[in-house]
């Protein structure tokens, strides 16, 4: 009987390419925009309708940079509704000063938005996206305030301030 020894070059291929395929698996998430919509356009469409960077944040999944918002200092009593289609997402009741640099909330008008799982950065987190037309508005995270313990972590971009 004849002892196979892998080379250690095929070896590490082997191992890579295992390793490359476990990653990819697990990378992909319950898309917002698998799932039908009451408001739903074309990506052309889409595109006609929000400004570059709103396309790239709502329908690209995108992230604004940290503390460029103008909805950050934004502290009237009002509604944060979505950009993409006027859903109302957010109250300012809800509205706190996390420090991270985006608007932040410790909750979510009822109905207004979903979730998924993203897998971007290689470990599960929560996506928030409006329920009305699937756009990516951010995160949510478990270290928020109470009473809900939640930390709503949304691109400015993606919404709009109608005041009260």
């Amino acid at each position: 009987m004849t002892d196979i020894k892998p080379s250690r070059r095929s070896l590490l291929t082997w191992l890579g390419a295992g390793t490359g395929f476990a990653v990819l698996a697990g990378c992909g998430s319950n898309k917002a925009e698998a799932k039908s919509f009451p408001v739903s356009m074309s990506e052309a469409q889409w595109k006609q309708k929000l400004t570059a960077a709103e396309f790239r944040v709502l329908r690209k999944e995108g992230t604004e940079r940290p503390y460029t918002s103008p909805l950050n200092k934004e502290n009237r009593a009002g509604t944060f509704t979505c950009a993409g289609c006027a859903n109302p997402v957010y109250s300012s009741k809800t509205k706190y000063d996390s420090g991270t640099g985006w608007p932040s909330f410790w909750q979510a008008i009822s109905g207004g938005v979903g979730t998924s799982t993203d897998y971007k950065l290689a470990y599960p987190r929560t996506e928030v996206h409006c329920a009305r037309c699937g756009g990516h508005l951010g995160h949510i995270f478990d270290d928020g305030p109470k009473p809900t313990g939640k930390r709503h972590c949304i691109n400015g971009i993606a919404m709009d301030f109608k005041p009260a």
